[in-house]
Formats: C-alpha cells, sequence, structure tokens
C-alpha cells in the first residue's frame, strides 16, 4: 500500500493525463482544425509558466521581466550553435547553463528585497537583458536577430533522429517537457518545496524559525530561470530564429497572465490550463479580430476581479461543494420536488 502510494504522488493523475493529451495530439489536432505546431508552441510555453511559477505561485515572489531568461536561453542555444559547436546536447545544455547563471547572478542583487520592490528590480533587470539583445548587433543580429538556428538531429551514438519536422521536435520537446513537469512535481512537494511554500506565506516566520531566506528564494530564481532557458532554447529551434521580441516587457506579461488565468497561486497545474487557454485563445480569437488582446484582457480583468483563484480555483471550488454534498442528496431533492408536484395536481382537482 505505501508502494502504491508513493507511485501516486510520483505520477498523479493530471500528470498522466496531461502527457496522454500531449502525446496523442498527432492523431487529433489537425481533425479539429488546428495544426501539429501549435500543440508544440503551446508545450514549450507551458514548460516557462511552470517554471515561472515556482517562483510566482510557491515561493511568492513577482517576477514581472522573465521572459528574459526565455530570451537568454533562446539567443545562448542558437549563438552556440552558429559559432562555437553545432550539436544539439551542447547547445541544449549550454543555454540552459547560460540562462540559470544568469539567473543565479541577478538573484545576488534582488534576493534581499520583497514585494514591489522586488518585482522593479526584476523588471529592470530584464530590460537591460533587453537593450543588449536590441543593441548588440555584432553578436545578437539586432533587431534582425539570429536567423538560420537549425533544428540539429538528436544523435544518441548508436542511433540519430532527424527533428527537421515539426512532429519529429513536438515529441522530443515532450520528452523534455515530461522531465521538466516531473521534476518540479517532485520539487514542490520535497522539503525544499515545503520551505518556499513557507517563505510564501510569511518571510519573516520563516527566518524566524532558522531558514536562511535569502538563500532559497536565490535558489528558487536561479532554478525558475534555468527551466525558462530550457523552453527558450525549444522556442528557437521551434522558430529556427531568436529575436529580441521574446525578451521583451509584454512577453514577460503574457507568462504572468497564463499562470494568474490558469490558477497558478493555487493549484501546481493552473499554468498548465493557463497556457492552453491563452494560445489557444490569441489563435482563435485571431481569426475574427487583431484586437484579440484586447478581449482577452478583459476576460482576464474579469476573472482576477471575480475569481482571482482562476479556473484551476473555479474547478476546485466546484469539487469542494460536490464533495460537501450529503449522501443521497439529489434523490432526497427529486423525491421532494415530486411529492410537492403531486400535492399541486391533487389541489387542482379539488
Amino acid at each position: 500500500m505505501h508502494l502504491a502510494a508513493g507511485r501516486a504522488a510520483l505520477f498523479p493523475a493530471p500528470l498522466v493525463l496531461t502527457l496522454a493529451l500531449l502525446l496523442s495530439t498527432p492523431l487529433w489536432v489537425a481533425q479539429v482544425g488546428l495544426y501539429q505546431y501549435l500543440a508544440l508552441e503551446i508545450m514549450i510555453w507551458m514548460m516557462f509558466a511552470l517554471g515561472f511559477n515556482l517562483l510566482l505561485g510557491f515561493t511568492g515572489l513577482p517576477s514581472f521581466g522573465h521572459g528574459a531568461y526565455f530570451g537568454i536561453g533562446a539567443y545562448a542555444f542558437g549563438l552556440l550553435q552558429l559559432r562555437v559547436w553545432p550539436n544539439l546536447w551542447f547547445d541544449l545544455v549550454g543555454a540552459v547553463l547560460v540562462a540559470t547563471a544568469l539567473g543565479a547572478l541577478v538573484a545576488l542583487f534582488i534576493s534581499h528585497k520583497r514585494g514591489i520592490y522586488y518585482a522593479l528590480l526584476t523588471i529592470a533587470f530584464g530590460q537591460v537583458f533587453w537593450f543588449i539583445a536590441n543593441k548588440w548587433h555584432s553578436v545578437t543580429g539586432g533587431e534582425d536577430g539570429l536567423l538560420n538556428i537549425k533544428r540539429l538531429p538528436a544523435d544518441f551514438g548508436f542511433v540519430s533522429f532527424s527533428l527537421a519536422s515539426n512532429d519529429a521536435l513536438f515529441y522530443f520537446g515532450l520528452a523534455a517537457f515530461a522531465l521538466v513537469l516531473v521534476g518540479l512535481w517532485r520539487l514542490v512537494h520535497s522539503p525544499l518545496g515545503r520551505v518556499l511554500s513557507a517563505i510564501k506565506q510569511n518571510e519573516t516566520r520563516a527566518a524566524f524559525v532558522g531558514y536562511n531566506v535569502w538563500l532559497y528564494k536565490w535558489l528558487a530564481f536561479t532554478l525558475s530561470a534555468g527551466v525558462a532557458g530550457l523552453a527558450g532554447a525549444l522556442f528557437a529551434m521551434a522558430q529556427q530564429s531568436a529575436y529580441p521580441n521574446v525578451m521583451s516587457l509584454h512577453n514577460s506579461g503574457f507568462v504572468v497572465m497564463m499562470v494568474l488565468i490558469g490558477g497558478g497561486l493555487v493549484s501546481f497545474w493552473g499554468p498548465v490550463i493557463g497556457a492552453t487557454f491563452f494560445i489557444l485563445a490569441r489563435d482563435l480569437l485571431g481569426v475574427y479580430t487583431e484586437t484579440w488582446l484586447l478581449w482577452y484582457g478583459l476576460l482576464f480583468m474579469a476573472l482576477v476581479i471575480f475569481k482571482p483563484d482562476g479556473i484551476a480555483g473555479i474547478w476546485q471550488g466546484w469539487m469542494a461543494r460536490w464533495r460537501r454534498r450529503p449522501p443521497g442528496a439529489a434523490g432526497t431533492v427529486s423525491t421532494a420536488m415530486l411529492a410537492a408536484a403531486a400535492r399541486g395536481g391533487a389541489d387542482e382537482a379539488v
């Protein structure tokens, strides 16, 4: 029984369902009028949002410049491929390490802050990275970005797989996404995850009981930047380019909107829901109007005002009401309604 419980904790039903649904997309996505690249893009943004939620949802740290690390991963992947060594594993791991290292460097300067001061510093550093990407033409290509980034084959030594097609890259990305998803799930349910939750609840109390709050905040930011870097590297592969736009402030705002509208503050699965909802809304609403972001913004405002826990919070509320429902309540209501109807019929007969 203990073993079964351990397996359930390692692979919860929503995790299995998410991976199974993504795995099945090549079988049905075209039949519903969508395209395989959309599933790849949603999965990349899911990864980015999950990493970001480690910071916002589980540690309570508002980073509004996190698109910078997504962009750093994209640029690092492209630069390593074009100027150092065009090897998939070297470029991918290098991109993650660069994003992680720069995230760790930024965290050194901001982890002693909290609240609005922490948020403003994340914006400031994010804008610094965006400015560098935009103006350092000899390295980043400036506004033109890095072009001709190739989808290098996944070489395992004894066998090599081409990632040139969207389907092949999707399955490769799905394997990376599965590792990140399981890793983050285990992390937030580990002792480290409980310390991060304690910091979110009350940073002063966490420090009072003996935790090095600065160190844990630094670690959360660093890990989150690393996940963002991996997502950015996969995005560069998917787009076969890297642009300053991916590091912009509005791109950072998109991931915040995904997490909040999905319910990342109350559920681990909120970013998964939010990323899916955002990308589908962008494409489906974009078919009918160029001002899709206006309507999405209005929906976002309404949800934050009236249902601040997001879509996952709404679902949790429904499930909680269902569980509180007394056994046989449906039958009792139906019987009472039938009795009332019968009495009404008898009164009319009299």
